[in-house]
C-alpha cells in the first residue's frame, strides 16, 4: 500500500487500511446510560469477578480484545502488533491484560487520546505494509483513576461542577489490509498545546486548546470544509470543554456547531446519572466509537466523520509540582466503504 503526507501534519492512504472488527466492555454506570444497550458486554459491577479495579481493567482490555479479533474472523497469532495503552502508570493494564494474548506490544500514552493514537499508529503500520493485521485497544476504570489522579474514593471529596466522570471501560479494533465496512481514509496527527490551565478538575478546559488546533489543522491539510463530515466527534471535552471548542473555532471562521458531537456528553445522562461535566478517560471515546460511531457509519447513515478523541497530558507529579496541564488531540478521517459486502 501507498500512504502519503498530506499538508502540515496529516496522512492520506491512498489504499485506506480497514477496522475489520471492534469491540466494546463497559461498566454498570455506563450500561446505566444512553449508550447502554449499544455495548457488547457490561458488568454487573465494575469489578467484573476480580479483586482490585486494575485486574478489572486488565480484564475487560483482554475480553475487548477477544471480542474484536472474533469480529474480525481472526486469530490473536495472525496480528502482526497491539498498539494499546491506559491511565495508570507504566500502562500496567495494558500490559496485564494484554500478556495471555501473546501479541507482539506497543505500549503508548496518550491520555484520553489514546484510542486515536493507536488507531493513527495501527493504520500506518497497515498502510506501510509491516502487517495484515494490527489491533488497538484502550481503556479506563473510574475506581482506577480516581485512586491514582485524585483521592482514594473511601476519602469522599466533593467533585467540582467543571469535574468529568472517568469511565469504567475498554474498546479494542482491528486494523486490516482487507475491504471492510468502515476505512481510515487519513490521520491527522496531534501536537502539545498549552494554555496554561492547571486545573485538573476542569479537563474540558485543558483539552478543547488541543481539539481546535487538530480540526482546523485537519480542514486545512485535506482542504475542505467542516460541512463536507457527517459529524466531527471529539473525545471526552464535556459541556464545558464543547463550548470553549465552538468558540475556539468560530474565531477561525470554523463553524460546527451544527455537526459536533461529545463522546463525553454521549455517553452519560448528565442529569440522571450526576456525572456533572460529562465522560472521560481512555475508554470513553473507544467504546462510544466502537458502539455508537462505527455502527452509523457502517450502515451508510454517515458516510465521513472526523474522530477527534483528545488527552490532557498531566501526572500525579506534574500536577503537585503545580505545572500546566496541557493536551493533545488525534484527528481519525474515517469513511463508510459502499462497495463492502461482509464475506460469508
Amino acid at each position: 500500500m501507498i500512504q502519503k503526507t498530506k499538508g502540515a501534519r496529516s496522512l492520506a492512504f491512498t489504499e485506506a487500511p480497514c477496522i475489520l472488527g471492534s469491540a466494546s466492555v463497559a461498566g454498570k454506570k455506563e450500561a446505566e446510560g444512553p449508550l447502554g444497550d449499544c455495548f457488547d458486554v457490561t458488568g454487573e459491577d465494575d469489578l467484573f469477578g476480580e479483586k482490585t479495579w486494575e485486574a478489572a481493567e486488565s480484564r475487560i482490555q483482554k475480553e475487548a480484545c477477544i471480542l474484536a479479533l472474533g469480529k474480525a474472523k481472526i486469530r490473536a497469532e495472525q496480528v502482526r502488533c497491539l498498539y494499546g495503552g491506559d491511565l495508570l502508570r507504566q500502562g500496567i493494564a495494558t500490559s496485564m491484560g494484554a500478556e495471555e494474548l501473546q501479541i507482539p506490544m506497543f505500549g503508548l500514552f496518550g491520555a484520553c487520546s489514546t484510542s486515536g493514537e493507536a488507531l493513527a499508529l495501527a493504520a500506518m503500520a497497515v498502510s506501510a505494509g509491516y502487517g495484515e493485521y494490527m489491533l488497538a485497544v484502550t481503556s479506563s476504570h473510574f475506581g482506577t483513576a480516581e485512586k491514582e489522579f485524585r483521592f482514594p474514593l473511601s476519602y469522599a471529596s466533593q467533585r467540582p461542577l467543571s469535574a468529568q466522570w472517568t469511565v469504567t471501560g475498554a474498546g479494542a479494533f482491528v486494523v486490516g489490509s482487507r475491504k471492510g465496512a468502515v476505512r481510515i481514509a487519513g490521520v491527522t496527527v496531534g501536537k502539545i498545546v498549552d494554555y496554561g490551565l492547571k486545573d485538573s478538575q476542569n479537563m474540558g478546559a485543558c483539552m478543547a486548546p488541543a481539539a481546535a488546533d487538530t480540526i482546523a489543522c485537519h480542514l486545512e491539510d485535506f482542504g475542505r470544509e467542516a460541512q463536507e463530515y457527517d459529524r466531527i466527534v471529539t473525545g471526552d471535552l464535556g459541556y464545558v470543554g464543547q463550548s470553549i471548542l465552538l468558540d475556539l473555532l468560530r474565531e477561525r471562521g470554523i463553524d460546527i456547531g451544527g455537526l459536533h458531537l461529545d463522546c463525553g456528553k454521549l455517553i452519560f445522562d448528565q442529569k440522571a446519572q450526576d456525572t456533572h461535566a460529562g465522560g472521560s478517560g481512555c475508554g470513553c471515546a473507544a467504546v462510544t466509537l466502537s458502539a455508537f460511531i462505527l455502527p452509523k457509519i457502517i450502515s451508510g447513515e454517515w458516510k465521513r466523520v472526523l474522530f477527534v478523541p483528545t488527552g490532557a497530558l498531566m501526572s500525579t507529579v506534574s500536577y503537585n509540582e503545580g505545572a500546566s496541564v496541557p493536551g493533545i488531540a488525534h484527528g481519525i478521517l474515517l469513511e463508510h466503504c459502499p462497495d463492502w459486502k461482509e464475506e460469508g
